[in-house]
């Protein structure tokens, strides 16, 4: 069983280095894609072409779920452009984070099913969602997707207030810092039979999406703007300056569960 180990984790290491190697060779525009130069690195002559990539299927599926966090928090602007009355491309803001979540979940599945993973799958799960678990390429929890778009939304639907931007910004902050402690301490939360951590620590950033799907209760009841649940307290206070939206609260309720180390959520 040692032996065996030894000789994954090498053929990993082996791998890892031969993609670095890819990302560093100036082969042309899209060596992102595919690399077919033999003339640069020896190392790469060991292996053939057609799995000299540096990017897989399963990191395009994690780029679609950046696509999709994007396209959320656009309609979001769009939304706060057009008017207050008018919910298509608010809805249309909702409509793109379920999405996210579904590529969310594809990118590790397909990742499996071809058995191939790469370093810059790695870097764009966790830069697509937040946090990353420990898949192949890791399973994603995010900021795109699951962090930016939600609180996005949250400002266009009337959470607009500067202590609510503050909120807001709390919100998207733990998300980072989720994914940075993770990074940190991946090695040492305990494994199971299979290698995978038995839990997460902190409420995983998909789960964000029960915020949008409160708002987006509030959004079909016609409760945005002046008519958010909870009204604004302070609206009279230094002439507006320290106004709040209570329901905002939620947001920094919800950044404190998805940083916090007590909280352990076992994995399916």
């Amino acid at each position: 069983m040692p032996a065996e180990k030894n000789a994954a984790s090498s053929a990993a290491e082996s791998s890892q280095d031969k993609q670095k190697l890819l990302l560093e060779s100036p082969t042309g525009h899209f060596s992102l894609i595919k690399h077919v130069s033999r003339s640069r690195h020896p190392q790469t002559m060991l292996t053939p072409p057609s799995s000299n990539r540096a990017m897989h299927l399963a990191d395009l599926i994690t780029e679609l779920n950046g696509f999709c966090g994007f396209m959320s928090i656009l309609c979001s602007l769009r939304y706060c452009l057009g008017p207050p009355s008018s919910f298509a491309n608010a809805w249309a803001a909702l409509a793109f984070m379920p999405f996210g979540l579904f590529f969310d979940f594809m990118d590790g599945k397909v990742a499996r099913w071809r058995g191939k993973s790469s370093l810059m799958g790695q870097e764009l799960d966790s830069l697509a969602d937040l946090p990353p678990a420990d898949a192949a390429p890791p399973f994603p929890a995010p900021q795109i997707s699951f962090g930016v778009a939600p609180a996005t939304f949250a400002f266009a639907l009337g959470l607009r207030t500067p202590l609510d931007a503050l909120v807001l910004a709390f919100f998207v902050l733990c998300g980072l810092t989720r994914l940075a402690r993770f990074n940190v301490t991946v090695a040492a939360v305990p494994k199971d039979a299979t290698g995978k951590s038995k839990y997460f620590e902190g409420t995983p950033i998909p789960t964000t999406l029960a915020i949008a799907a409160a708002m987006a209760y509030c959004l079909g009841q016609g409760r945005v703007l002046e008519r958010i649940p909870g009204g604004v307290w302070g609206a009279d206070v230094l002439g507006g300056g320290l106004a709040v939206h209570p329901v905002v609260g939620v947001f920094a309720v919800w950044g404190g569960m998805m940083t916090s180390r007590s909280i352990r959520i076992p994995k399916i």
